[in-house]
Protein backbone atom coordinates (compact mmCIF):
# COMPACT_ATOMS: atom_id res chain seq x y z
CA UNK A 1 0.00 0.00 0.00
CA UNK A 2 1.25 3.56 -0.85
CA UNK A 3 1.09 5.42 2.49
CA UNK A 4 1.60 9.71 3.00
CA UNK A 5 2.25 10.60 6.10
CA UNK A 6 1.98 14.26 6.41
CA UNK A 7 4.28 15.59 9.50
CA UNK A 8 6.24 12.53 10.05
CA UNK A 9 9.52 13.86 11.31
CA UNK A 10 9.04 14.77 14.99
CA UNK A 11 8.04 12.98 18.22
CA UNK A 12 5.28 10.29 17.15
CA UNK A 13 6.11 10.75 13.61
CA UNK A 14 9.01 8.45 13.15
CA UNK A 15 8.01 5.43 15.07
CA UNK A 16 4.55 5.48 12.77
CA UNK A 17 6.91 5.71 9.73
CA UNK A 18 9.38 2.68 10.57
CA UNK A 19 5.78 0.54 11.85
CA UNK A 20 4.74 1.23 8.12
CA UNK A 21 7.65 -0.11 6.76
CA UNK A 22 8.18 -2.76 8.87
CA UNK A 23 5.03 -3.73 7.92
CA UNK A 24 6.12 -3.69 3.89
CA UNK A 25 4.36 -0.62 2.72
CA UNK A 26 5.46 2.27 0.66
CA UNK A 27 5.54 5.09 2.79
CA UNK A 28 6.37 8.60 2.05
CA UNK A 29 6.44 11.45 4.38
CA UNK A 30 5.90 15.22 3.28
CA UNK A 31 7.63 17.72 5.73
CA UNK A 32 9.52 21.06 5.61
CA UNK A 33 12.76 19.44 5.62
CA UNK A 34 13.56 21.32 8.97
CA UNK A 35 13.62 18.45 11.55
CA UNK A 36 15.92 15.59 11.16
CA UNK A 37 14.71 12.28 11.85
CA UNK A 38 15.80 8.54 11.84
CA UNK A 39 13.83 6.82 9.24
CA UNK A 40 14.52 2.99 7.31
CA UNK A 41 15.87 3.34 4.09
CA UNK A 42 13.82 3.55 1.24
CA UNK A 43 11.33 6.20 2.60
CA UNK A 44 11.02 8.65 0.48
CA UNK A 45 10.64 12.30 1.17
CA UNK A 46 8.39 14.95 -0.37
CA UNK A 47 9.61 18.81 0.69
CA UNK A 48 6.64 21.20 1.27
CA UNK A 49 4.76 23.23 3.91
CA UNK A 50 1.35 21.77 5.05
CA UNK A 51 0.12 25.55 4.80
CA UNK A 52 0.63 25.23 1.07
CA UNK A 53 -1.36 21.79 0.49
CA UNK A 54 -3.38 23.05 -2.87
CA UNK A 55 0.22 24.24 -4.33
CA UNK A 56 1.64 20.84 -4.01
CA UNK A 57 -1.87 18.62 -5.75
CA UNK A 58 0.13 17.78 -9.07
CA UNK A 59 2.75 16.10 -6.67
CA UNK A 60 0.45 14.04 -4.41
CA UNK A 61 -1.35 13.18 -7.86
CA UNK A 62 2.12 12.10 -9.50
CA UNK A 63 2.21 10.68 -5.46
CA UNK A 64 -1.17 8.60 -5.73
CA UNK A 65 -1.31 7.79 -2.14
CA UNK A 66 -4.36 5.00 -1.24
CA UNK A 67 -3.95 6.22 2.32
CA UNK A 68 -3.03 9.29 3.63
CA UNK A 69 -1.98 10.00 7.65
CA UNK A 70 -2.23 13.38 9.00
CA UNK A 71 -0.04 13.48 12.03
CA UNK A 72 -0.94 17.06 13.10
CA UNK A 73 -4.35 18.62 11.86
CA UNK A 74 -4.94 21.53 14.26
CA UNK A 75 -7.46 23.71 13.08
CA UNK A 76 -10.61 23.05 11.30
CA UNK A 77 -9.02 25.02 7.99
CA UNK A 78 -6.42 22.78 8.06
CA UNK A 79 -8.89 19.75 8.08
CA UNK A 80 -11.03 21.45 4.98
CA UNK A 81 -7.96 21.76 2.61
CA UNK A 82 -6.76 18.07 3.70
CA UNK A 83 -9.80 16.74 2.08
CA UNK A 84 -10.51 18.97 -0.50
CA UNK A 85 -6.79 18.05 -1.75
CA UNK A 86 -7.25 14.46 -1.60
CA UNK A 87 -10.45 13.96 -2.26
CA UNK A 88 -9.99 12.80 -5.83
CA UNK A 89 -6.48 11.19 -4.77
CA UNK A 90 -6.85 9.16 -1.97
CA UNK A 91 -8.82 6.39 -0.73
CA UNK A 92 -8.90 7.67 3.30
CA UNK A 93 -7.63 9.70 5.47
CA UNK A 94 -6.33 9.02 9.17
CA UNK A 95 -6.12 12.23 11.31
CA UNK A 96 -4.43 12.40 14.21
CA UNK A 97 -6.92 13.76 17.34
CA UNK A 98 -6.53 14.09 20.92
CA UNK A 99 -8.40 12.90 24.32
CA UNK A 100 -9.06 16.71 24.82
CA UNK A 101 -12.19 16.71 22.64
CA UNK A 102 -14.08 14.91 25.59
CA UNK A 103 -16.31 17.12 27.95
CA UNK A 104 -14.59 15.18 30.85
CA UNK A 105 -11.23 17.46 29.86
CA UNK A 106 -12.95 20.85 30.29
CA UNK A 107 -14.48 19.50 33.56
CA UNK A 108 -11.36 18.50 35.20
CA UNK A 109 -9.58 21.74 33.90
CA UNK A 110 -13.17 23.72 35.80
CA UNK A 111 -14.11 25.25 32.63
CA UNK A 112 -17.03 23.24 32.37
CA UNK A 113 -19.40 23.10 35.67
CA UNK A 114 -21.16 20.33 34.61
CA UNK A 115 -21.35 16.58 36.70
CA UNK A 116 -18.26 14.88 36.25
CA UNK A 117 -18.45 12.33 33.16
CA UNK A 118 -18.64 8.54 34.32
CA UNK A 119 -15.24 7.00 33.11
CA UNK A 120 -13.78 5.05 31.18
CA UNK A 121 -14.48 7.77 28.31
CA UNK A 122 -15.81 5.47 25.79
CA UNK A 123 -15.56 6.96 21.82
CA UNK A 124 -18.97 7.54 22.41
CA UNK A 125 -18.62 9.59 25.63
CA UNK A 126 -20.01 13.38 25.36
CA UNK A 127 -17.71 15.85 23.68
CA UNK A 128 -16.81 18.97 25.10
CA UNK A 129 -19.41 22.04 24.31
CA UNK A 130 -16.80 24.91 24.73
CA UNK A 131 -14.32 25.34 21.31
CA UNK A 132 -11.35 26.76 20.85
CA UNK A 133 -9.86 26.56 24.37
CA UNK A 134 -6.63 27.30 23.53
CA UNK A 135 -7.60 31.37 22.55
CA UNK A 136 -7.73 32.56 26.18
CA UNK A 137 -4.34 30.71 27.26
CA UNK A 138 -0.86 33.19 27.61
CA UNK A 139 0.94 30.03 26.76
CA UNK A 140 -0.33 27.08 24.62
CA UNK A 141 0.91 23.80 24.23
CA UNK A 142 3.91 22.85 21.69
CA UNK A 143 3.08 26.47 20.35
CA UNK A 144 -0.34 25.28 19.16
CA UNK A 145 -2.16 28.14 17.16
CA UNK A 146 -5.03 30.03 18.82
CA UNK A 147 -7.43 28.53 16.59
CA UNK A 148 -6.89 24.99 17.54
CA UNK A 149 -9.65 22.92 17.77
CA UNK A 150 -9.74 18.79 17.72
CA UNK A 151 -13.33 18.90 17.37
CA UNK A 152 -13.93 21.01 14.46
CA UNK A 153 -10.95 18.94 12.89
CA UNK A 154 -13.21 15.25 13.53
CA UNK A 155 -16.22 16.84 12.19
CA UNK A 156 -14.44 17.76 8.81
CA UNK A 157 -12.51 14.85 8.36
CA UNK A 158 -15.49 12.37 9.33
CA UNK A 159 -18.30 13.74 7.09
CA UNK A 160 -16.09 14.63 4.22
CA UNK A 161 -18.66 13.81 1.26
CA UNK A 162 -16.01 12.49 -0.76
CA UNK A 163 -13.34 10.74 1.23
CA UNK A 164 -13.06 8.44 4.07
CA UNK A 165 -11.71 9.09 7.46
CA UNK A 166 -10.66 7.36 10.27
CA UNK A 167 -9.27 9.19 13.98
CA UNK A 168 -7.20 8.13 16.49
CA UNK A 169 -7.09 9.99 19.26
CA UNK A 170 -4.20 10.41 21.51
CA UNK A 171 -3.78 10.43 25.55
CA UNK A 172 -0.33 12.06 27.32
CA UNK A 173 2.11 10.35 25.27
CA UNK A 174 5.38 10.12 26.86
CA UNK A 175 9.10 8.40 25.16
CA UNK A 176 12.02 9.28 23.53
CA UNK A 177 11.82 12.72 22.01
CA UNK A 178 9.25 13.42 24.21
CA UNK A 179 8.94 17.87 23.50
CA UNK A 180 7.48 18.06 27.18
CA UNK A 181 9.56 16.42 28.70
CA UNK A 182 6.81 14.64 30.77
CA UNK A 183 8.91 12.34 33.09
CA UNK A 184 11.46 14.74 33.86
CA UNK A 185 10.05 16.87 36.65
CA UNK A 186 9.61 13.50 38.69
CA UNK A 187 12.90 11.50 37.51
CA UNK A 188 15.02 14.92 38.48
CA UNK A 189 13.95 14.33 42.17
CA UNK A 190 14.24 10.52 41.90
CA UNK A 191 18.12 11.26 40.65
CA UNK A 192 18.67 13.93 43.36
CA UNK A 193 18.16 11.04 46.19
CA UNK A 194 14.71 13.22 47.28
CA UNK A 195 13.93 10.81 50.43
CA UNK A 196 10.02 10.90 49.13
CA UNK A 197 8.12 12.90 46.32
CA UNK A 198 5.01 14.40 48.11
CA UNK A 199 1.63 14.19 46.21
CA UNK A 200 -1.79 15.84 47.31
CA UNK A 201 -3.92 13.16 47.83
CA UNK A 202 -6.37 14.05 44.95
CA UNK A 203 -3.56 13.68 42.70
CA UNK A 204 -2.53 10.94 44.07
CA UNK A 205 -5.64 8.94 43.17
CA UNK A 206 -6.56 10.49 40.08
CA UNK A 207 -6.53 8.22 36.84
CA UNK A 208 -5.15 9.50 33.28
CA UNK A 209 -4.42 8.43 30.23
CA UNK A 210 -0.99 8.08 28.94
CA UNK A 211 0.63 6.28 26.17
CA UNK A 212 4.29 5.16 24.97
CA UNK A 213 5.22 6.72 21.88
CA UNK A 214 6.01 3.10 20.13
CA UNK A 215 2.65 1.43 20.78
CA UNK A 216 0.99 4.68 19.92
CA UNK A 217 2.33 4.44 17.00
CA UNK A 218 1.37 1.08 16.35
CA UNK A 219 -1.95 1.87 16.55
CA UNK A 220 -2.19 4.70 14.30
CA UNK A 221 -0.13 2.23 11.59
CA UNK A 222 -3.26 -0.22 12.38
CA UNK A 223 -5.56 2.25 11.80
CA UNK A 224 -3.63 3.36 8.46
CA UNK A 225 -3.48 -0.22 7.18
CA UNK A 226 -6.70 -2.11 8.00
CA UNK A 227 -10.39 -1.47 6.40
CA UNK A 228 -11.69 -2.02 8.98
CA UNK A 229 -11.17 1.08 9.92
CA UNK A 230 -12.74 2.80 7.87
CA UNK A 231 -15.29 5.63 8.96
CA UNK A 232 -14.19 4.49 12.61
CA UNK A 233 -12.47 6.31 15.75
CA UNK A 234 -10.55 4.64 18.55
CA UNK A 235 -8.80 5.47 21.14
CA UNK A 236 -5.48 3.90 22.49
CA UNK A 237 -3.42 4.30 25.77
CA UNK A 238 -1.93 2.48 28.49
CA UNK A 239 -3.16 0.27 31.45
CA UNK A 240 -5.00 2.47 33.70
CA UNK A 241 -3.01 3.47 36.89
CA UNK A 242 -3.45 6.07 39.39
CA UNK A 243 -0.30 8.93 39.59
CA UNK A 244 0.65 7.23 42.80
CA UNK A 245 0.96 3.75 41.29
CA UNK A 246 2.75 5.19 37.56
CA UNK A 247 5.05 7.45 39.49
CA UNK A 248 5.70 4.24 41.89
CA UNK A 249 6.21 2.24 38.90
CA UNK A 250 9.00 5.04 37.33
CA UNK A 251 10.74 4.93 40.26
CA UNK A 252 10.81 1.12 40.66
CA UNK A 253 12.54 1.25 37.02
CA UNK A 254 14.81 4.31 37.56
CA UNK A 255 16.44 2.73 40.60
CA UNK A 256 14.71 5.34 43.26
CA UNK A 257 14.87 3.99 46.56
CA UNK A 258 12.13 6.90 48.18
CA UNK A 259 8.62 6.63 48.36
CA UNK A 260 5.68 8.35 46.84
CA UNK A 261 3.65 10.16 49.71
CA UNK A 262 0.22 10.96 49.70
CA UNK A 263 -1.19 13.84 51.84
CA UNK A 264 -4.86 15.28 52.94
CA UNK A 265 -5.30 19.23 51.50
CA UNK A 266 -5.00 20.10 55.33
CA UNK A 267 -1.43 19.00 55.33
CA UNK A 268 -0.76 21.33 52.22
CA UNK A 269 0.13 25.51 52.24
CA UNK A 270 -2.94 27.25 52.59
CA UNK A 271 -1.74 29.41 49.41
CA UNK A 272 -1.46 25.79 47.96
CA UNK A 273 -4.04 25.13 44.80
CA UNK A 274 -4.23 23.68 41.17
CA UNK A 275 -6.75 24.55 38.73
CA UNK A 276 -7.95 20.82 38.58
CA UNK A 277 -11.33 18.94 39.11
CA UNK A 278 -9.54 15.96 40.31
CA UNK A 279 -13.00 14.21 40.82
CA UNK A 280 -13.24 14.00 37.28
CA UNK A 281 -10.61 10.91 36.27
CA UNK A 282 -9.42 11.41 32.44
CA UNK A 283 -8.87 7.36 31.15
CA UNK A 284 -10.28 5.50 28.42
CA UNK A 285 -11.68 2.78 27.26
CA UNK A 286 -9.30 1.09 24.60
CA UNK A 287 -11.61 -2.16 23.85
CA UNK A 288 -12.72 -1.20 20.49
CA UNK A 289 -9.23 -0.82 18.71
CA UNK A 290 -7.87 -4.25 20.61
CA UNK A 291 -10.91 -6.33 19.34
CA UNK A 292 -11.16 -4.79 15.56
CA UNK A 293 -7.98 -3.69 14.70
CA UNK A 294 -6.35 -6.95 17.20
CA UNK A 295 -4.42 -3.63 18.99
CA UNK A 296 -1.91 -4.51 21.75
CA UNK A 297 0.90 -3.33 23.09
CA UNK A 298 4.47 -3.72 21.30
CA UNK A 299 6.34 -2.71 24.56
CA UNK A 300 5.67 -3.16 27.82
CA UNK A 301 5.25 -0.76 30.16
CA UNK A 302 8.69 -1.26 32.22
CA UNK A 303 10.75 -0.95 28.75
CA UNK A 304 9.02 2.13 27.72
CA UNK A 305 9.58 3.69 30.81
CA UNK A 306 13.37 2.19 30.79
CA UNK A 307 14.06 3.36 27.04
CA UNK A 308 12.06 6.73 28.39
CA UNK A 309 14.12 7.19 31.56
CA UNK A 310 17.58 6.49 29.48
CA UNK A 311 16.55 9.21 27.15
CA UNK A 312 16.09 11.58 29.15
CA UNK A 313 18.58 11.58 31.36
CA UNK A 314 20.63 12.04 28.36
CA UNK A 315 18.60 14.58 27.39
CA UNK A 316 17.56 16.99 30.15
CA UNK A 317 15.82 20.00 29.22
CA UNK A 318 17.20 23.41 29.93
CA UNK A 319 13.61 24.44 31.79
CA UNK A 320 10.41 22.83 32.73
CA UNK A 321 7.57 22.66 30.98
CA UNK A 322 4.45 24.46 32.39
CA UNK A 323 2.44 22.04 31.18
CA UNK A 324 4.03 18.85 33.44
CA UNK A 325 4.99 18.62 37.12
CA UNK A 326 2.39 21.74 38.57
CA UNK A 327 1.38 19.35 41.40
CA UNK A 328 4.60 19.09 42.79
CA UNK A 329 5.62 21.13 46.00
CA UNK A 330 8.88 23.31 46.24
CA UNK A 331 11.70 20.84 48.69
CA UNK A 332 11.55 23.27 51.47
CA UNK A 333 7.62 22.51 51.86
CA UNK A 334 8.17 19.09 50.69
CA UNK A 335 11.16 18.60 53.96
CA UNK A 336 8.40 20.63 56.17
CA UNK A 337 5.59 18.06 55.21
CA UNK A 338 7.62 15.27 55.53
CA UNK A 339 8.66 15.95 59.04
CA UNK A 340 5.40 16.75 60.39
CA UNK A 341 4.09 13.12 59.31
Amino acid sequence: MKILVIGGTNFIGPPVVRQLSAMGHEVTVFHRGKTAAELPNGIQHLLGDRSKLTQMKSEFERLSPQVVVDMFPYTEAEAIALMNVFQNIAERVVAVSSMDVYRAYTVFLQIESTPVESVPLTENSALRQQLHLFREMAERPLNAPADYEKILVERVVMNYPDLTGTIVRLPMVYGTQDPLNRLFPYLKRMDENRPAIVLPESIAQWRGSYGYVENVAYAIALAATNERAKGRIYHVADTELTEAERLNRVGRVAGWQGKIVTVAREALPTDWNLPYNTAQHWFVDTTRIRQELGYSEVVTLEQALKTTIDWQRSHPPTEISPWTGKELLDYATEDKILKSI
